[in-house]
């Protein structure tokens, strides 16, 4: 279960971290990355999953296993930056292992990018 100390809540958080974040993109999400400005509290992550994936049911699904693949990941995030997934329809029909995986690839792009970034 993600803590509650690294949920992403407020729409301008969201917004903030979808307008001025880099991103990176599979077949079943794209992800948000907003590297910190100041190093000052945990990394947060928030989820969104719109009713093109599916049903209430699939939706839910979706995010549950988005959550339970973030959060043992929170670890590889910088403290302070926001991170938000956005599932794509093609996520309904993938399976845990799928989505995991995805997960990685998109963590490790983007983590790689905000380095370069900052460096």
């Amino acid at each position: 279960m993600l803590p509650a100390a690294h949920r992403l809540r407020r729409s301008t958080d969201f917004g903030r971290t979808v307008r001025e974040g880099v991103r990176a993109g599979r077949s079943t999400m794209v992800v948000h990355h907003l590297a910190p400005g100041d190093a000052d509290g945990p990394a947060m992550v928030g989820f969104v999953v719109s009713k093109a994936v599916g049903n209430a049911v699939t939706r839910n699904l979706v995010k549950r296993r988005l959550r339970s693949a973030m959060a043992s990941r929170t670890d590889r995030l910088p403290a302070g930056s926001t991170t938000v997934l956005r599932a794509l329809p093609a996520a309904a029909g993938s399976d845990y292992a799928v989505l995991v995986r995805d997960v990685d690839r998109c963590l490790e792009r983007l983590t790689r990018s905000s380095t370069k970034v900052r460096a």
